[in-house]
């Protein structure tokens, strides 16, 4: 739906119709609590993104909770959080961590606009772009952490090609394991780097990679030249997200 509110002198009607606390930010963001930095390009940067967006924290919601736990005992607070930004005015809801697609059927039956929890919702969308015999590999913060449930509530196959920057000396540390404030970004950028490169070595046949960590968008342009193949992160997602919710007018 586009924003019913007009500037006075707009082509059309000059009663501006009310019923949302917000306008002109469409996209709410749900997001984890944490405090390590989050650099441009990172879904939780506001400068990341060419069009405004809402945010709320979820509190509790730490990411070695989210990633390593399931988020278990998570889903009332994030359907509460998530129905507080549709009473805001969103009018379509998104995440910070790829690991709530084990959430993702019961956030949209618990609100009344599109949901879309994870980047890995990509997956079966770009494997209709490959040609035959080529397949879609996910680069995650923590492939031990994703289970068939987190799949199948995306409708990503199960036996996807999967590796995990947990053996890093960077990224996983930082982001899961609060380890430190700070966070080198050569040394992250070569934690994904290195955990596409070894899922490559080990599917030849990979066609695409989908990048699921919220925070690994800044480092989607290394992986494509270490790679040289497609690479698919939760930018590409949230803007193709965005674009329904806000259409450009032509």
């Amino acid at each position: 739906m586009f924003d019913p509110v007009r500037p006075f002198g707009a082509p059309g009607s000059h009663v501006a119709q009310g019923g949302k606390a917000i306008y002109g930010a469409p996209l709410g963001i749900l997001m984890l609590e944490a405090r390590f930095p989050r650099v441009h390009g990172d879904m939780g940067n506001a400068t990341t993104w060419p069009f405004p967006v809402l945010y709320h924290v979820v509190r509790g919601a730490s990411p070695a909770k989210v990633v390593c736990d399931r988020a278990d005992g998570l889903l009332e607070p994030f359907i509460a959080a998530a129905r507080d930004l549709v009473d805001l005015g969103a009018e379509g809801i998104t995440t910070n961590c790829g690991f709530l697609s084990i959430y993702q059927r019961q956030l949209a039956d618990a609100v009344q606009v599109p949901v879309a929890t994870s980047s890995m919702m990509q997956v079966p969308w770009v494997q209709a772009t490959l040609p035959p015999g080529q397949r879609v590999g996910i680069v995650t913060i923590n492939a031990a952490g994703i289970t068939p449930a987190h799949l199948e509530g995306i409708n990503v196959p199960l036996g996807t090609p999967i590796a995990g920057c947990e053996g890093g000396d960077e990224l996983f540390p930082v982001i899961i394991n609060a380890a430190r404030p700070q966070l080198d970004l050569a040394k992250a950028c070569a934690d994904v780097v290195a955990a596409a490169q070894a899922l490559v070595a080990r599917h030849p046949e990979l066609g695409a990679i989908v990048l699921e960590c919220t925070n690994m968008a800044p480092y989607s342009a290394a992986v494509r030249a270490a790679t040289g193949l497609p690479v698919y992160d939760i930018y590409s997602m949230t803007n193709w997200f965005q674009a329904g919710l806000q259409p450009r007018r032509f």
